[in-house]
């Protein structure tokens, strides 16, 4: 049975009367006899017969509200819950926030997500709740001023909600608590009420901070690890060095004789099943009584693996086939967008500018690597699980078990960084397998190598760029040859669609100048891939940036002024996934960086200035960096990043996306690379696989945040695209190195 099925969009909001007076709203089919068990028990209170998957007001006066997207440091435990709260006009300081994990109900025989939309980390949290959660607020309010439209008789045209109570004209107040009962026996209305007007916004725009901060901070906040079932195992996995081979012997006895080391099972991929549903690879699992038990262990057996087919050539000898490739006449696996006509106008152009840009594959590295906790009986599993999909959680434990859904309970905790690593489930199939063959809950915990050298990485990828120009040194042709292996393969994606992970169609500068072209080809690649942050659009931003700085320096151009020629009068381009492209609002945040930078001022300490931008998913983007190199010593001195991202929900949480998506993009532009030997990936720990110390980073990033009036867009990928080119140009500038590959920091090294 598929769970993939949207909720319908005929759903409604529906107000339920809790046994104790209790006022629970949320997200409803209009058919009570369609609701079945599995809401969260703080949003049922005292009565376990009523359910509301999104808000409940005791008659206390407390409110605690369910967030239903994870949150992996994207806030949006704070952002969603503020979206509801401000068009129930809650007193912020009384809302308490739970978590929501998956829940299904049935309707005319469908299975749907009691929820709508539950994922994070790809920028469509708050988009996709803008809507729905205003509405689940404004249903409450409606229903709570109505109440207090009866009891004092007056009429509700002439009351107004603020801060936790509806306001009289006489200044008397009526709390929401004092409310609930007789807004609980309402009926609601036929037709969903309206929406605030923005002017009267008094959460929404306004800073708030995190609601788990406190927790953090004083060490009390649970991740799935510090969950406790009883009986538990713990589990340690060890998996093949490479994705199709397999084990070729193994002795356990020195481990088994280690105390509290209770079994050691094989594990393999289910054939059929698509990737990151299933274990990334054979492995072998220590389950012992405790985690140092199992480590002890995991360091004893004595195991030997036997390569597959993947075992083959080293990065280096791919590399240069690849190179062969782009620069032949080969067809590519797929045109992704032509017009106009680069080949003839090539014939007569006045300028030719060529560049071949080189990127490597990138791992996640999460703080928190993969773990999970699951428990399964006769009649119930229970799962704890740090996901970005709950719903796709939902399916593989679903898939495993063959538990009837009402029966699976999955929890989502706080989770300590996803990157889109956490889109897969591969980790979760493991633990459910071990449990299964236990009969006992488990705990199971990747180490960091496992971590490192078993992950969905971000697609390596070479592009061979193209530019014609006229005699006025104008661009007027564009040519993009790329080669990456497509994150998609594996996952059950038809051959003549695995391009759409690695390319955009209306990728800039598509639909600017006269004669485009961009073609995808295909790599073949022993490495699995997946979801990263940002994903195709920041390795296609620095290909692009860079190649635009490269136009400059061979036409003497500034570098801010020739991005500004080729976004040109302002216009809307379409693209149809996130809507027309303002290139106004690009320029206006590639404006905005520049002369916070201070572009037009000129450097003469041995400083070197560099700016990008990027626009995706509705939202648009720039970066300026200042730099200086001193031997093999770079210092950031300045990082500014301008945004737009339309109507913002909660400043502060903006604030701290946009500063950790740059921080991410220096440091994986600064020296994160994963390396093949013989088909296996050579990283193991952090000193292989270097995060960027504080030592290499900027002491602030300056956010420019544009006052807009457009529907809030996503940003937790915003700041990944703009960021690494424009440090690099900025690293161009301190020094006249051109950097046409990253790492950084290695080719940096090379050519001083």
């Amino acid at each position: 049975m598929s769970m993939h099925v949207p909720l319908s969009r005929r759903r409604f909001l529906k107000v339920l009367a809790g046994a104790t007076g209790a006022l629970v709203v949320g997200v409803r089919t209009l058919h009570a006899q369609e609701v079945v068990d599995g809401v969260p028990l703080l949003l049922l209170g005292d009565d376990v017969t009523a359910l509301g998957p999104y808000l409940r007001i005791e008659p206390d006066g407390r409110t605690i509200i369910g967030a239903r997207d994870p949150d992996c440091g994207e806030g949006t435990r704070t952002s969603l819950p503020r979206i509801i709260a401000e068009e129930l006009d809650a007193d912020w300081r009384h809302v308490q926030v739970l978590q929501l994990g998956p829940d299904l109900f049935r309707r005319k025989g469908a299975t749907l997500w009691r929820y709508g939309h539950q994922r994070s980390g790809d920028g469509t949290s708050v988009p996709s709740a803008w809507q729905d959660l205003r509405q689940a607020g404004a249903l409450a309010r409606w229903l709570l001023i109505e109440a207090a439209a009866r009891a004092s008789g007056i009429p509700a045209s002439r009351l107004s909600a603020h801060d936790g109570a509806v306001l009289l004209p006489d200044g008397r107040r009526l709390s929401y608590g004092s409310l609930v009962r007789a807004a609980s026996r309402l009926t609601p209305p036929r037709t969903p009420p309206p929406l605030k007007s923005p002017e009267r916004y008094r959460l929404i725009g306004q800073p708030a901070g995190d609601v788990d901060a406190r927790a953090m901070v004083t060490g009390t906040a649970r991740f799935a690890l510090d969950t406790y079932m009883a009986e538990a195992l713990t589990a340690v996995v060890v998996h093949c060095p490479w994705t199709d081979g397999r084990l070729d012997s193994i002795d356990t006895r020195a481990a088994l004789r280690i105390a509290g080391v209770r079994r050691i099972l094989q594990l393999q991929p289910e054939p059929g099943q698509p990737l990151g549903s299933t274990p990334i690879a054979h492995a072998v699992a220590i389950l012992a009584d405790d985690t140092w038990s199992a480590l002890r262990a995991r360091n004893t057996v004595k195991l030997s693996w036997k390569p597959g087919a993947s075992a083959g050539p080293s990065g280096e000898t791919t590399e240069k086939e690849t190179l062969a490739l782009l620069h032949s006449q080969s067809v590519p696996t797929h045109t992704v967008r032509q017009y106009g006509d680069f080949d003839a106008t090539a014939r007569h152009a006045a300028h030719r500018v060529e560049a071949t840009f080189v990127q490597p594959y990138v791992a996640h590295a999460t703080a928190e690597p993969m773990n999970c906790v699951v428990r399964i009986e006769a009649d119930r599993v229970e799962a704890v699980v740090p996901t970005q999909s709950p719903q796709e959680a939902f399916d593989v434990v679903q898939r495993l078990t063959g538990m009837d859904p009402s029966r699976i309970h999955i929890r989502v905790p706080r989770t300590g960084g996803g990157f889109g690593r956490r889109f897969e489930h591969d980790y979760l199939a493991e633990a459910v397998m071990l449990a299964k063959a236990v009969g006992k809950p488990v705990k199971l915990l990747w180490t960091r190598d496992q971590d490192l050298g078993h992950d969905f990485y971000r697609p390596a990828a070479i592009h061979r760029m193209q530019a014609l120009l006229d005699r006025r040194r104008r661009i007027i042709g564009w040519n993009v040859r790329k080669a990456s292996a497509s994150a998609l393969a594996g996952r059950e994606v038809p051959a003549d669609s695995l391009w759409q992970s690695e390319c955009d169609p209306n990728a800039l500068p598509a639909g600017l100048v006269p004669h485009y072209s961009a073609a995808w080809f295909e790599l073949d690649s022993p490495l699995p891939r997946g979801p990263s942050r940002g994903g195709h659009h920041v390795v296609d931003a620095f290909a692009t940036q860079m190649f635009i700085d490269e136009i400059a320096r061979q036409m003497h151009r500034d570098r801010l002024q020739l991005r500004m020629e080729l976004l040109g009068a302002p216009q809307l381009l379409p693209d149809a996934n996130n809507g027309p492209l303002d290139t106004a609002r690009l320029a206006n945040v590639l404006q905005q960086a520049a002369d916070r930078i201070g572009w037009t001022l000129r450097r003469n300490n041995g400083h070197g200035l560099g700016i990008a931008f990027h626009a995706m998913l509705g939202a648009y983007c720039a970066h300026a960096f200042e730099v200086s190199v001193h031997g093999n010593a770079l210092r950031i001195h300045r990082a500014v990043c301008a945004v737009d991202v339309g109507r913002v929900v909660n400043p502060l949480g903006l604030h701290a996306q946009v500063t950790g998506a740059t921080l991410d993009g220096i440091s994986t532009a600064l020296g994160q690379a994963i390396h093949l030997e013989n088909g296996r990936v050579a990283e193991t720990s952090l000193s292989d696989y270097p995060l960027a110390r504080m030592a290499q980073l900027p002491r602030e990033v300056e956010v420019i945040v544009v006052s807009s009036t457009e529907a809030p867009t996503g940003a937790s990928t915003l700041a990944m695209p703009s960021a690494a080119p424009a440090l690099a140009s900025a690293v161009e500038a301190a020094t006249t190195i051109h950097v046409r590959r990253l790492p950084l920091m290695p080719e940096l090294l090379r050519k001083i």
